[in-house]
């Protein structure tokens, strides 16, 4: 399984959430193809843009738990004060994206920022 986790400011548009997956992905090689999910913070749950960017690439778009997403921040390689401050992690981005992956989850770098938006890449534990 391959994530997109997906970290923003408020009022961010679909335009600049596809915009920062494609990044990411170019960044590794990869196609939008490669993407099994998108996923994001509970907090982050109302912000329209995510699942716009989702229904437009025909992906589900995981909502990461707080305790799930707190217990993956220890693996971010990103570290972002406003961050934690404001989301309780160093990368929302990251965080959902190992959590959503699941168990063994690894990150393929740190995140990507393009803009107001927020991109990081994990494979799960059993991905090749």
């Amino acid at each position: 399984m391959m994530v997109a986790g997906i970290g923003s400011r408020k009022g961010v548009n679909a335009s600049e959430v596809l915009a920062a997956i494609e990044t990411a992905l170019e960044a590794h090689g990869l196609a939008t193809t490669a993407l099994s999910a998108l996923a994001t913070a509970s907090l982050k749950q109302d912000e329209p843009a995510i699942f716009s960017a989702g229904r437009d690439l025909a992906l589900p778009v995981i909502v990461v738990a707080d305790d799930a997403l707190e217990a993956a921040s220890s693996r971010t390689l990103s570290r972002s004060e406003l961050s934690q401050a404001h989301a309780g992690t160093p990368s929302v981005s990251e965080a959902s994206a190992l959590a959503a992956a699941g168990k063994g989850a690894k990150l393929l770098g740190p995140r990507t920022v393009l803009g107001a938006v927020t991109c990081a890449i994990a494979i799960s534990g059993d991905a090749p």
